[in-house]
């Protein structure tokens, strides 16, 4: 835990009492604030009250005389309206803020010269935040890794000498961190999300700009045309700021994917940083884009070539995410229960062949049509849940399909076919293209189900 130390004596209420909002009320509390607690939601409340946190009903009570209001970031501040805790704060002329911000005072106060890498993106930011934090303790930091990735940023340990922290940053987030101030902010990319809750794409934008414009260096992602304005405006502001870049736009410094390598441009020259070849965590130009990111955020340190690379190849990647899990004889299985839309699920079948895939669950906006380039790559396709006969509609006779109705059955389906391929390596492929809600909770548990199956085959004689 980070005790809140510059909150001492404070007067703060935590609104939305999920995990972020637990973790800022212990914070604060730790920290000597005087602390009241609410949520919309009975259950929220009856759990905070056995943490032994104070409740207050912000409904009825008056947030006069709050030094600030910390608001959980899945609360609207803005869109589709605001919320009626936000609008009440604005009325008293309370302080809205968020976790985040909340670390950023702290850290300000006790150890400012403390690495602290924050990371943002519409896509990507979870894995290139697992492999900072993996190249970070290469170099013997010890690395705290939370925020949006899962660790509310106030459970991890405080800032402190020879510690960095490492902080996945979601917009909701950065809407709520006026003072965000990284030593290294990375933008990855900006693509339409969340307008729900921004109203436009250019509100979705300015909030991830935000963090790299105040970081001490910036680190900018050029392959969206977003992400292309915003590094012009960081470079005529004079911010310190490394470009990168997996379609080589064309920049003379920064560091590029050039095939497999990633490869460092000073003045138009290129020297070589490392090769992602062979690495299955780092599959596919996608993951060039997030290598290519966190090299450029270890600052200095991405000069050490050797260490770089060792770091690169021993990075065990994360769950759920173009997971190797095993081989049955020749069969690969590879879980990437993650992709529940085409977007997610275009970068699996652009990194592999020989697929044998798995998909469907509740279908999202737009199905699967625009992957239909890739089609050529898969073998056969497995249906699943709700979105089965959609898919079929949409494959129509371009590969063959099986409706399997369930995941365990399209594993068996699908490894049964795979074994009979006479190519070297053919894969079972979970990329679902669909949200899992229909069958499984979330992406986790559909992933871990997918894992157990695909254990139990490995673990038969094929």
């Amino acid at each position: 835990m980070t005790p809140l130390t510059s909150f001492a004596g404070k007067r703060v209420a935590v609104f939305g009492l999920g995990a972020s909002g637990r973790a800022s009320a212990a914070a604060l509390v730790a920290g000597g604030a005087d602390v009241f607690v609410w949520d919309d939601h009975r259950p929220g409340r009856d759990q905070a009250a056995e943490l032994g946190f104070k409740l207050k009903d912000l409904v009825m009570d008056e947030l006069s005389g709050f030094d600030s209001l910390v608001l959980a970031p899945g609360v609207p501040l803005t869109h589709p309206s605001p919320h009626w805790i936000v609008v009440k704060a604005r009325q008293a002329g309370v302080e809205i803020i968020g976790d985040i911000e909340l670390f950023c005072r702290e850290r300000a106060k006790i150890a400012p010269e403390s690495l602290f890498v924050a990371i943002t993106g519409t896509n990507g930011k979870s894995t290139t935040t697992a492999l900072v934090a993996h190249l970070y303790r290469c170099f013997g930091y010890e690395a705290e890794v939370g925020g949006n990735i899962g660790t509310p940023v106030l459970a991890l340990a405080p800032p402190a000498q020879g510690r960095v922290h490492v902080i996945e940053c979601s917009s909701f987030q950065i809407d709520l961190a006026p003072s965000l101030d990284a030593s290294y902010g990375v933008l990855l990319n900006v693509t339409p999300d969340h307008l729900d809750r921004h109203g436009t794409m250019e509100n979705y934008a300015a909030i991830k700009e935000r963090l790299v414009a105040q970081a001490d260096h910036a680190v900018v992602c050029l392959d969206d045309e977003i992400c292309v304005a915003i590094a012009e405006r960081l470079r005529r502001s004079g911010k310190p700021t490394t470009f990168v870049s997996i379609t080589d736009s064309g920049i003379p410094d920064g560091i590029v994917l050039e095939g497999t390598r990633l490869v460092r441009r000073r003045a138009g020259r290129s020297s070589p940083i490392a090769d992602l070849a062979g690495i299955p965590s780092l599959r596919g130009r996608h993951n060039g884009q997030n290598a290519a990111a966190a090299v450029a955020a270890l600052g200095p340190f991405g000069l050490e070539l050797d260490k770089v690379q060792r770091g690169l190849s021993s990075f065990p990647g994360l769950p759920h995410r173009l997971e190797e899990i095993g081989r049955r004889g020749k069969v690969l299985y590879i879980n990437d229960s993650k992709a529940t839309n085409a977007d997610a699920a275009e970068k699996a079948l652009l990194s592999l062949t020989d697929i044998y895939w798995i998909l469907g669950g509740r279908a999202k906006a737009g199905g699967i049509e625009p992957l239909r380039p890739l089609f050529p790559k898969i073998v056969k396709a497995y249906l699943v849940g709700e979105a089965a006969e959609v898919f079929a509609k949409t494959i129509g006779e371009a590969i063959p399909y099986e409706f399997c109705g369930t995941l365990d059955k399209a594993v068996d389906a699908a490894t049964r076919d795979a074994e009979k391929s006479t190519t070297k390596m053919p894969i079972v492929l979970l990329s679902p293209a669909c949200a899992s809600f229909d069958q499984f909770a979330d992406f986790e548990k559909r992933g871990d189900k997918f894992r157990e199956l695909a254990l139990a085959k490995i673990a038969q004689k094929a």
